[in-house]
């Protein structure tokens, strides 16, 4: 059946060794869409970014960019504004009309982290062609923060389809339509269209600025660092803020999102002409989010938004990015948000897990 593979289909494919990782794939991998993947045991610092192109190992052409090799084993910093190439526990054995897309999870996101998979024979970041068999590999490069990283975290997820799942703005209307993905007039175009709230319900506090000078952040402590120590607080009374180039900022949609349980979603650029920043890190929802029976009435998406070469004023309801719904070939067996630890669900304005609650 086409669609995107549910969590009961992930598990046959693990038992079948169509995903396959020397360590056990553990249940908490297992995500209604989508198969955390997990940090190895070695990483390279390179020199750039890189992929391996048609033809070509991974392996290879890491000996074109390779500065030194590290392992992780007792923790390891990656040091902001550094380039690493890390090896990932799981590896696949695709049959044929099976292929992968992957993207960071959203903690990893939430800290600036740019985090791409890439495979052998790759020509493009985060894809994985029909059939595919080889290793996996994380490209990790820090923005904001310097963090600490050990084998087995979960920085990277990945999701499989079979054939053309993606909705048209025609069915796109016709689910809005049965389901309400999001309240009042939704905008279709490509996808449904989501915009930024810059005039908070209460108070002025409209979002988050990474500090530029920080300390290193474990990303195995959970609720420990004070927000203050590594982000300032944006305040709006005007509905209007203004983005300095190179900065990095959290932001919440206007939009309470609805994911209905057959579909998953995922974010991607509104329009290339809007330009001078780019709004997401971490781009998969999975299906439930935001979903009543998963606890939930709609859910806003985080933004992860980069300035790039002007200052940019960015406007209250301004039409920012779009979620692309896909067909799942068959419901997951659990909800995200319905028996699972879902730390997004209901989200409004929120930083990463790492981070004490405000």
């Amino acid at each position: 059946m086409q669609g995107v593979l549910p969590s009961q289909t992930l598990r046959e494919m693990i038992a079948r060794a169509e995903i396959i990782a020397e360590t056990r794939i553990t249940d908490e991998q297992v995500q209604p869409a989508s198969l955390d993947l997990r940090l190895g045991h070695r990483a390279w610092r390179v020199r750039a970014s890189f992929l391996a192109g048609k033809g070509r190992r991974v392996a290879d052409r890491l000996a074109d960019f390779e500065m030194h090799e590290m392992a992780l084993d007792d923790g390891t910093v990656l040091e902001k504004g550094c380039v690493y190439v890390v090896e990932l526990m799981e590896s696949l054995a695709l049959p044929e009309g099976l292929q992968a897309v992957a993207n960071a999870k959203s903690s990893t996101g939430r800290l600036d982290l740019l985090t791409r998979v890439i495979a052998d024979n790759g020509t493009e970041f985060d894809r994985v062609p029909e059939g595919y068999h080889g290793p996996l590999y994380a490209e990790i490069c820090p923005r904001s923060f310097s963090v600490l990283v050990r084998p087995g975290q979960r920085l990277n997820q990945i999701r499989f389809r079979r054939g053309h799942a993606v909705l048209d703005d025609t069915a796109l209307r016709a689910l809005h339509d049965s389901d309400t993905l999001v309240p009042g007039e939704p905008v279709i175009s490509d996808g449904l269209g989501f915009s930024v709230d810059l005039k908070p319900a209460q108070g002025t506090l409209v979002g988050y600025r990474a500090k530029p000078h920080t300390g290193v952040i474990d990303l195995d402590r959970v609720g420990a660092y004070a927000p203050r120590e590594f982000w300032e607080e944006l305040h709006s009374d005007n509905g209007q803020i203004i983005l300095d180039p190179g900065a990095f900022y959290i932001l919440v949609s206007r939009e309470a999102v609805h994911i209905p349980p057959d579909y998953a979603a995922e974010m991607a650029p509104y329009l290339a002409m809007v330009g001078e920043f780019r709004v997401h890190y971490a781009g998969f929802f999975d299906p439930g989010f935001g979903h009543a029976a998963a606890g939930g009435t709609g859910a806003r998406g985080v933004l992860e938004v980069r300035c790039h070469e002007a200052p940019f004023a960015l406007e209250h309801g301004q039409i920012v990015g779009r979620l692309v719904y896909e067909r799942m070939a068959e419901r997951p067996e659990r909800l995200y948000g319905a028996d699972l630890a879902s730390n997004y669900q209901g989200q409004g304005l929120k930083l990463a897990k790492h981070f004490k609650a405000q």
